[in-house]
């Protein structure tokens, strides 16, 4: 069999393997994450493509639906995932289901429910028993407990995936952004940022672009720490004592790193379109700009995990729940994109292992 026939025939298969299995947790149950949930699942041909399993209650969920007038749609309660029906909401009931739903409220019952379908879902997740984890917004705050004590989702799935580090990486069409410092105080970013950990970030970055999002040489714009990228020391120090020698370490690595850049003039001209990622120093820097650049359509990506984490770019809003108001857009591109990046490994990890074409894909790499 020529090395193109294999490839067409696995690519076959490929399509027509079972649909994957999507697990999404409620998150907090008085924000709007049932809401943006219901409304990307209330069209079968919605979930076509794979197999919806919600972890929460059926309580809050049929709350919700009533709240929004939504007619037509069923929940189906299932035990475990193996039970889900693959043309049907699969829903699993996590903790106690007795919850009194508080829209627009911050209450602790809300934060235990969230935890309890959160640890459900990432326990499923580890075992193989879901494909994929979409996560509703949770409340930061009224979450924390005994069994929850990190500042967000992120920090949480890194220490379940048993590994040091992963990167908070927010994603759209034409826009990827990631932070070497997530859920930080600001007083306290100057110090967590070093050359390591710039480095461990670029690493996972170039790792998470050429397996998920399939680039074979992605480019990375890095940003300065300070205003005008330091001013060539005018303004700090740090770019000239810590960014740039860590662009140099990943250059030396193969990996296409750039800068220190400002971050006003990246964000503020399409720079940023013109690269395949951008690498911010803090929280706010890339995130303030890339959710006024993409927020209905941004995805948060937890990337350098062995599964596959996404969810909405946005939090609870309690502003606006049970309003009728929430747009599921960027619910709806979490699961996309979750989907999109399972397929990639899969199809990324088979390619790489076998031998024929892992020879043809360094052969073309030679004369690329």
């Amino acid at each position: 069999m020529s090395v193109v026939s294999y490839i067409c025939d696995f690519k076959l298969i490929f399509m027509e393997e079972e649909k994957i299995r999507v697990g999404i947790t409620q998150g907090d149950v008085n924000g709007i994450g049932y809401e943006v949930i219901l409304k990307t699942l209330m069209e079968p041909e919605s979930y076509e493509s794979f197999i919806p399993i919600i972890y929460g209650s059926p309580k809050a969920a049929a709350y919700h639906r009533k709240a929004l007038n939504i007619q037509n749609m069923s929940l189906n309660a299932i035990h475990v995932p193996e039970e889900a029906h693959p043309r049907r909401i699969n829903i699993i009931t996590c903790g106690d289901d007795n919850i009194h739903v508080e829209p627009g409220k911050s209450t602790e019952q809300a934060g235990q429910a969230a935890f309890d379908a959160l640890q459900v879902a990432v326990s499923d997740l580890k075992e193989g028993r879901i494909d994929v984890l979409v996560t509703a917004p949770i409340n930061k705050k009224n979450i924390q407990s005994d069994r929850f004590h990190f500042p967000g989702h992120t920090e949480y799935l890194q220490q379940e995936a048993g590994q040091g580090q992963a990167l908070m990486l927010l994603v759209s069409d034409n826009l990827r952004v990631g932070v070497v410092a997530g859920h930080l105080p600001i007083k306290d970013v100057p110090a967590y940022i070093t050359k390591e950990r710039i480095l461990e970030k670029l690493r996972i970055l170039d790792a998470t672009l050429k397996r998920d999002f399939t680039i074979r040489r992605p480019r990375i714009a890095v940003l300065g720490l300070n205003p005008h990228a330091g001013d060539n020391g005018l303004l700090g120090q740090e770019e000239i004592d810590i960014i740039q020698p860590a662009i140099e370490a990943a250059n030396a690595e193969n990996i296409y790193a750039m800068g220190p850049y400002a971050a006003d003039g990246v964000f503020g001209t399409d720079a940023a379109f013109r690269f395949d990622a951008v690498l911010a120093m803090y929280h706010d820097q890339g995130l303030a700009p890339f959710k006024a650049l993409a927020f209905n359509t941004g995805v948060n990506f937890t990337a350098g995990l062995p599964f596959v984490r996404t969810s909405p770019d946005h939090g609870t809003a309690y502003d606006i729940a049970c309003q009728d108001k929430a747009d599921p857009s960027s619910m709806r591109a979490a699961i996309n994109l979750a989907i999109d990046i399972y397929r990639s490994r899969r199809l990324n990890d088979e390619l790489t292992s076998n031998p024929i074409v892992t020879h043809v894909e360094r052969e073309r790499e030679r004369n690329a």
